[in-house]
């Protein structure tokens, strides 16, 4: 069991998704919560169901993170960084401005993140970062993403050297049934249910929950470091 009885568990993200699931689970297992997101409304009602602290936070803003953590209770002693997800276009149809602005956030805000965190967790504490399966088979549209995906589990390998004995890890999900593939994916949600229940090695959908466990595995092994860990339900097996 995944114990974390009096420790304190910071969540970039944690208002919707993987990211309030994982906020769940850490309080359950006895965390203190500090969560982050840039709807006040879902993160209000977030921070209500889990009784913990919550401020407004915007992975671009340098200056907004540096005051963030800054401000955190010293020390902490997991943090863990959701994104607003990826962004999906084929060459042609780039918004090179979005794309910057993506990959800013992905690439710019978790090397900004990992900074602040060799400072404000705590020796065994750990930084687990959320990224995508991107990386693992190419196609049309998925090349921002990709790009994203491959540099930070290379930012998660280097940053675990860095600022040990603060362990950093990845978690790379395929397909997880949230909000914000709801919102990605429009009407044709159901059918991608659907067909990932009908082909997927483990015949049911990813969930927030099973990204989650994991997330907090990471949290409490401490001989976990400087790896991603992928959470897809065999997808990369299939065509």
């Amino acid at each position: 069991m995944n114990d974390l009885s009096g420790s304190t568990v910071v969540v970039i993200g944690g208002s919707s998704g993987i990211g309030l699931e994982t906020a769940r689970q850490a309080r359950a297992a006895g965390a203190k919560i500090i969560i982050t997101g840039r709807d006040r409304e879902r993160l209000d009602a977030a921070r209500d169901e889990l009784g913990a602290s919550a401020g407004t936070l915007d992975l671009s803003d340098a200056p907004g993170l540096e005051r963030f953590f800054g401000e955190l209770p010293a020390p902490v002693d997991h943090v863990l960084v959701t994104g607003g997800g990826p962004t999906y276009a084929p060459l042609a149809q780039m918004d090179f401005e979005q794309v910057r602005s993506v990959l800013e956030e992905h690439l710019l805000g978790s090397l900004r993140i990992a900074r602040e965190c060799a400072t404000c967790i705590g020796p065994g504490g750990s930084l687990t970062f959320i990224t995508g399966t991107h990386t693992r088979r190419p196609g049309v549209g998925l090349s921002v993403a990709a790009i994203a995906a491959a540099a930070l589990m290379a930012i998660t390998a280097n940053a675990a050297l860095e600022i040990s004995p603060v362990r950093v890890n990845a978690i790379a999900a395929g397909f997880v049934d949230t909000p914000l593939s709801a919102r990605l994916l429009g009407d044709a949600l159901e059918e991608r249910r659907r067909q990932l229940r009908a082909t997927l090695p483990i015949r049911r959908v990813v969930g927030p929950s099973d990204v989650a466990e994991l997330a907090l595995h990471l949290m409490s092994n401490t001989a976990l470091t400087g790896a991603t860990y992928d959470v897809d339900g065999g997808q990369q097996l299939i065509a």
